[in-house]
């Protein structure tokens, strides 16, 4: 028995059947383009899982108190200069024979491994607790040794116990036998949010896969 000729579709059928596979490929598109945009979203992390990588945030971000240092420019740098942006703030000195250029060269390989749109927004600032030695131009060329991006500031030392206080950063001037001296400071970096707020810190020893993770965290749950 001879099979049956299927019928031709109608202009309005293919039209109906072309609009279809047109809205299953649209939907597919937007399925696939949202499951990308999720893979490069920052993790978000339980504060304790923040603890257990390192870095502590604050349960309410700390508003500082006004300050007038030096910045590695010459010119005033003050509290207001920090908002706007996300600082990570260390605290050492140019003659610091081990903490400090190992910290410095761990912030620098994080501050590579950002993305592009993460690093734009982020700063690096170390601030010099040796006000007698660290001139700007000599802090300056220190701190652009590791990034030319990174920043310095120094001021008097009373504006910058006052700020180093607010921040939870102990430092200590240490006189040696030979009649030199050396500081003791803490080895903690400081993360400023874009308020200008103290947002929480990083704990040594410092990792800078596991800062990354943590600084994306804090930073995806901000509520600017």
């Amino acid at each position: 028995m001879a099979g049956h000729a299927s019928p031709e579709k109608t202009p309005s059928q293919r039209r109906g059947i072309l609009i279809t596979v047109a809205v299953l490929v649209l939907f597919m598109l937007a399925v696939l383009a949202g499951f990308i945009n999720k893979l490069n979203q920052p993790r978000v992390i339980s504060d304790s899982e923040l603890r257990l990588n390192g870095a502590i945030k604050l349960e309410r971000p700390r508003i500082l108190e006004n300050f007038e240092l030096l910045s590695d420019t010459g010119d005033v740098f003050q509290t207001r200069d920090l908002a706007g942006r996300w600082t990570l703030v260390f605290f050492g000195f140019t003659h610091c024979p081990d903490i400090c250029p190992t910290t410095m060269a761990t912030l620098n390989n994080f501050y590579r491994g950002l993305d592009e749109k993460t690093r734009i927004d982020t700063d690096i600032l170390l601030v010099s607790v040796d006000p007698k030695r660290d001139t700007p131009e000599k802090l300056g060329d220190y701190v652009r040794y590791f990034h030319q991006d990174f920043r310095g500031i120094t001021g008097d030392f009373l504006q910058l116990k006052r700020f180093a206080n607010q921040l939870n950063v102990p430092f200590n001037k240490v006189p040696l036998e030979n009649g030199d001296y050396t500081l003791d400071h803490g080895s903690q970096v400081v993360l400023i949010n874009p308020r200008g707020h103290y947002h929480g810190f990083f704990k040594a020893p410092l990792d800078p896969a596991k800062m990354k993770l943590t600084y994306g965290s804090m930073r995806a749950t901000f509520n600017g």
